[in-house]
């Protein structure tokens, strides 16, 4: 069963926000008006970003136009890569399950821990010293 022909969705990861547009085509796929290998730059990133397309087998099926923003490219990846599961789900639900599963339908919620006063950095103290 498959649903409407363009969809979009929102993703985010630590500071980084991500919109990926779907829509039935040849697979192009552009991040920022780049593709993932030129945008990212390293193959594990690509890999995070290609992760949900693979799991559904719809590689080279949908059109994909993701605009992100915020954050560093780790959290930018993750952020692309939650955006484009939510939209393969609005596009067609029966991708639920499997991306589910896989958790990538879950926002990380880990964020940077704000820096204490008195320390170097959020946990980090000079060194305690005896004698």
């Amino acid at each position: 069963m498959e649903g409407v022909l363009k969809t979009h969705a929102t993703g985010s990861r630590k500071t980084a926000a991500a919109r990926a547009f779907l829509t039935p085509g040849k697979g192009l796929f552009l991040v920022n008006n780049k593709t993932p290998e030129g945008y990212f730059r390293r193959p594990t990133l690509v890999d995070i970003v290609m992760q949900p397309l693979v799991l559904t087998g719809t590689v080279g099926q949908f059109d994909i136009r993701v605009h992100v923003e915020g954050g560093g490219i780790s959290g930018q990846a993750g952020a692309v890569r939650h955006a484009v599961s939510r939209a393969l789900i609005e596009y067609n639900p029966e991708f639920h399950p499997v991306l589910k599963k896989a958790g990538l339908l879950t926002r990380d919620p880990r964020e940077k821990e704000r820096k204490k006063y008195g320390l170097k950095r959020a946990r980090k103290a000079s060194q305690y010293r005896k004698r």
